[in-house]
């Protein structure tokens, strides 16, 4: 989403913290729902689980994007050093 030129999009700062704050979401609801899937049925388990997946995926995201804008910092700064 550039023009060409060196600014960068609006979004690139707020994707690392959204993605880490959905991680946590998760993270919690897959707690809050894992006591039923203990004292409950084997099919119970599915939405903890679930949540756990999802945590982890958004981590994940979370990391990515990370390195995806620290190897882009560390280019732009190489450049402007040669």
């Amino acid at each position: 989403m550039s023009d060409g030129s060196d600014r960068t999009t609006v979004t690139d700062g707020y994707v690392v913290p959204i993605a880490g704050l959905m991680a946590l979401l998760f993270a919690v609801m897959a707690g809050l729902t894992a006591p039923r899937a203990f004292s409950g049925e084997p099919t119970e388990a599915l939405l903890p689980i679930g949540f756990a997946v999802g945590s982890l995926a958004a981590l994940r995201l979370s990391q990515r994007h990370a390195a995806a804008n620290a190897d882009a910092d560390a280019e732009m700064s190489d450049d402007e050093t040669a």
